[in-house]
């Protein structure tokens, strides 16, 4: 598979990588042997870029990207995860709920200041037992997890609390390689590369064939300062990959009337072309030169096998203008919708 470099650094991802949060048992529980199962298809299949977070089922997806990622060559892979919630041990009664069955028994504490990274990078270390991460993600940083003014005491912590500070520490050390943010918006991201700089964002959602909402400022922004983008969530939650079915999912949520009625649109423009739309979803974010590498989750063997014959069908450069019209915008909540 080909790679990408990620901004200015030196290190180089392949153009389609391996999101770990269905590992966590994200809605659902995933055994462990099939969890290692979904990890060995994507090797399998190329990728040797894995992302995770300490977030996806409380520790549970770093136990199992580590142990997975312990028997392969350690010159081949690149992976990351994320900062910005600790995790602290309660009783099984007093774990959240926020969308993992079964996690591991911790509770979440966010917090993005200096103390607080340095603490999140020993313990992933620990959970994963392995002695090399490459990127660190601040992870969900913005108004669409925590609401305006929660925002505001975070970004202050990151900025003003030395969370980038310890990023740039553990950068010029060698304890990683890169550092950005992990998002499902485009405005954190502009608020925080105004005041620093930062190598790569993982942005879930927000550079799709059906949302374009980077397009207007973050895409120029980030050619500017030499800034990579990770694209997560190019199925924008289900609904690309499922078509507009009654029930199909859109942002987290079931998909509203204006959204279903585009993407059964979208649909008309791939058949008339001989593709199927999951196709063009999964290709779409490499024709910017911004882009570095597509993320695609799933805790199957037959999900990833189905999405790399998907990355075979050829999709004429023409195609892509005929969706341009049928894009939407991210518009965020009032209030913080997971916090």
């Amino acid at each position: 598979m080909k790679t990408r470099r990620v901004g200015r650094t030196d290190l180089h991802v392949t153009e389609y990588s391996f999101g770990t949060a269905p590992l966590g048992n994200m809605f659902q529980v995933v055994s462990r042997e099939q969890g290692m199962d979904a990890l060995e298809a994507a090797w399998e299949g190329g990728m040797r870029y894995f992302d995770t977070a300490p977030h996806y089922g409380f520790g549970l997806a770093e136990r199992r990207v580590g142990d997975f990622l312990r028997g392969k060559p350690k010159d081949e892979w690149v992976l990351s995860t994320k900062v910005g919630r600790l995790l602290s041990p309660v009783p099984e009664d007093q774990v959240p709920q926020v969308g993992f069955v079964d996690p591991l028994p911790f509770k979440l504490t966010y917090d993005y200041s200096y103390d607080a990274i340095m603490r999140s990078v020993e313990f992933s270390y620990a959970r994963l037992g392995l002695n090399r991460i490459d990127i660190l993600y601040v992870h969900d940083i913005g108004s669409y997890t925590h609401g305006p003014e929660k925002t505001e005491e975070h970004l202050r912590q990151l900025i003003e609390g030395g969370g980038i500070r310890a990023l740039e520490e553990l950068k010029k050390a060698g304890t990683i390689h890169a550092f950005g943010l992990g998002v499902n918006e485009t405005q954190i991201c502009l608020d925080v590369m105004a005041r620093a700089d930062i190598d790569c964002i993982l942005l879930a959602g927000r550079y799709t064939l059906l949302d374009r909402t980077a397009e207007d400022k973050l895409l120029p922004l980030c050619r500017e300062k030499g800034t990579s983008l990770v694209i997560g969530g190019v199925f924008n939650s289900g609904i690309l990959a499922t078509g507009p079915v009654p029930g199909a999912h859109f942002d987290y949520g079931e998909a509203p009337n204006d959204v279903r009625e585009k993407v059964g649109q979208m649909e008309e423009v791939a058949k008339s072309g001989g593709y199927a739309l999951p196709a063009a979803a999964l290709q779409f974010p490499l024709h910017s030169e911004e882009v570095a590498t597509v993320l695609v989750g799933s805790s199957k063997r037959s999900s990833l096998e189905r999405n790399f014959k998907l990355l075979e069908t050829p999709i004429p450069d023409s195609e892509w203008a005929k969706y341009d019209a049928l894009t939407v915008k991210q518009v965020l909540p009032d209030r913080a919708v997971r916090e």
